[in-house]
């Protein structure tokens, strides 16, 4: 498809879509357990009947709304997707999951999580299988692929998929989550990705 093509979505994925960036914003905003569907469906633009039939629950919605933003940032199976250029495909996964863990939805969602662990603890629970599960065992499944052609040996694959995830977390990821001023981490944050990238590619080459 022509990059200047344009998605036509249907009326039904238009709502949808309208839904999970209604979701997202009020769940950044007001926290998951101040956030109610009448709400969702008000900024949606829907009634709370269609917030309902496309996702059953607000726990459905919270974490589709979760699954979204990584495959927002690109994060799904399609970008790991060539075993034999490992190298292209870590680095270029690197820089994908190392821009969507300091965005604002990410760390304003974590945060939450965090503030609401004693008190609801379901949502820490939702919120790390929607995203740092689904991008362990994105990995896993990777590294395996890639370790059959003989040029890199990971071991253990869920320590090293964790691994490579807490490489790229960074001082810019610990700032932001604390509200400090981030200085000029923002600019040098590809060079660091990068060079994450490289260690890692390194560590593990046969």
């Amino acid at each position: 498809m022509n990059m200047s093509e344009k998605v036509v979505l249907s009326k039904s994925e238009q709502k949808r879509l309208n839904i999970l960036t209604a979701a997202i914003q009020l769940f950044c905003e007001h926290g998951f357990p101040h956030t109610s569907m009448d709400e969702v469906a008000k900024i949606a633009g829907v009634s709370k009947q269609t917030v309902y039939s496309h996702f059953g629950s607000k726990d459905d919605l919270f974490v589709t709304a979760i699954e979204s933003r990584c495959l927002a940032h690109q994060l799904s199976g399609r970008l790991l997707n060539d075993s034999e250029d490992a190298e292209r495909c870590i680095t270029e996964f690197a820089h994908k999951f190392g821009e969507m863990i300091v965005s604002h939805e990410a760390i304003t969602v974590y945060k939450a999580c965090i503030a609401n662990s004693d008190s609801h603890p379901e949502l820490s629970r939702m919120f790390y299988d929607a995203g740092p599960t689904h991008i362990f065992n994105m990995l896993e499944e990777y590294f395996m692929k890639v370790e059959e052609n003989g040029l890199y040996h990971f071991g253990n694959y869920r320590d090293s998929a964790i691994r490579l995830c807490s490489m790229l977390f960074g001082e810019l990821k610990v700032r932001l989550e604390l509200g400090l001023d981030t200085g000029n981490l923002v600019e040098l944050r590809p060079k660091f990705i990068a060079e994450s990238a490289r260690l890692f590619l390194k560590a593990h080459k046969v």
